[in-house]
């Protein structure tokens, strides 16, 4: 599945003066008001110097590129999804949020002793409160340095990989057992692991030891060789892998419904929040890039019924470690201009409160 936001086939330089005005003011109301925008109104409204009629002609020109659609054919004229994702990449203009803005987002996000978990939750319930849509957290995966492994053989060809953490958390994993392993291969591989994990954690030290073991520098037999690397590519670098995601508001969407099918919408679209493992996917491919990345409505297959759009970015650990990302999930007229540099913002504090409490 592609998810990665689909910047937009045309290019801006192809809309003349008189139709980049009339774009951008259709675009404009409708994500003020949500209701599509005819020619009268958009001439009333001043600063086009535009008749209706010339107007309506502009529309035209616009609706056959593909930027503008309609209801039905007397109904006024709202952005494709197309269209959108023209204004948000070349005529969208971002301010930066006010000083009263950053205290505010700073006093809702702020827990005691900067509580992972809180700092998370709390996130969520800020974006979604300032921003009008559901807040999206996806919290970081585990990722402590390691004490030990040890591998423990069970029945039905299982064996059970027990990690222990320096900082005393244990997880217990399943893998499949290779056949014929006998007990001393088992404890060659927890050996093994223990040495070379000892103090790193399994992302950093994952390439190191495939690349020994394929060079053939371990001291190991086929068995116990055969389940370190299968380990090793299961227990890290699987985008998703004891991921949680944290959705707040979803109740607030459906604020300001205005027709049967913005309901159907809204229903859609539970549906997809519903579809944790594929929201998660996306927003850890929302890690792979510095800033805010945009999804908006069809270009991206998860929200092909409910016609949603996603503004997410990255969080930061103290080493500057991509960790997690937070974002705005809602109607794809939500309002970008604010949307954006809040979203921006809440990701930097929420990688400060995570890797420096003490700074706040």
């Amino acid at each position: 599945m592609a998810l990665l936001p689909i910047t937009s086939s045309l290019p801006l330089t192809e809309l003349d003066a008189r139709a980049r005005t009339v774009f951008r003011g259709i675009v404009e109301s409708y994500l003020d008001t949500g209701d599509p925008v005819g020619s009268r109104t958009l001439s009333k409204a001043g600063g086009l110097n535009l008749s209706p009629a010339s107007i309506r002609n502009t529309m035209a020109d616009l609706a056959a590129m593909g930027l503008l659609d309609s209801d039905h054919i007397s109904a006024g004229r709202k952005p494709t999804h197309m269209g959108l994702r023209l204004f948000v990449d070349g005529l969208l203009e971002i301010g930066d949020l006010s000083k009263a803005e950053r205290k505010r987002i700073e006093a809702q996000i702020a827990a005691d002793e900067g509580d992972p978990e809180t700092v998370l939750n709390l996130a969520s319930d800020a974006l979604s409160g300032l921003a009008g849509g559901a807040g999206l957290v996806l919290a970081p995966g585990y990722q402590s340095a390691l004490r030990h492994v040890e591998f423990i053989s069970l029945d039905a060809g299982q064996a059970l990989a027990v990690i222990v953490f320096e900082d005393g958390h244990v997880e217990n994993r399943l893998m499949p057992l290779p056949a014929g392993t006998l007990p001393s291969s088992l404890e060659r591989a927890g050996n093994y692991l223990s040495a070379r994990l000892k103090g790193r954690t399994l992302d950093d030290a994952r390439a190191e030891i495939l690349a020994e073991i394929k060079a053939g520098k371990a001291a190991l037999d086929k068995a116990a060789q055969s389940l370190i690397s299968s380990g090793m590519a299961d227990w890290s670098g699987r985008p998703g892998q004891k991921r949680s995601l944290i959705v707040r508001g979803r109740s607030r969407l459906l604020d300001n419904l205005t027709a049967q099918t913005d309901l159907e919408r809204v229903q859609s679209l539970f549906e997809d929040l519903e579809r944790k493992e594929e929201m998660i996917a996306l927003l850890d491919r929302a890690e792979t890039a510095d800033g805010v990345k945009i999804f908006i409505g069809a270009e991206n297959p998860l929200f092909s019924l409910s016609g949603s759009s996603v503004v997410v970015a990255p969080y930061r650990d103290g080493q500057q470690n991509i960790i997690g990302a937070v974002g705005v999930i809602g109607p794809t007229r939500l309002n970008y201009a604010r949307v954006i540099p809040m979203v921006d913002y809440t990701a930097q504090l929420v990688g400060r409160l995570l890797g420096r409490p003490s700074d706040f």
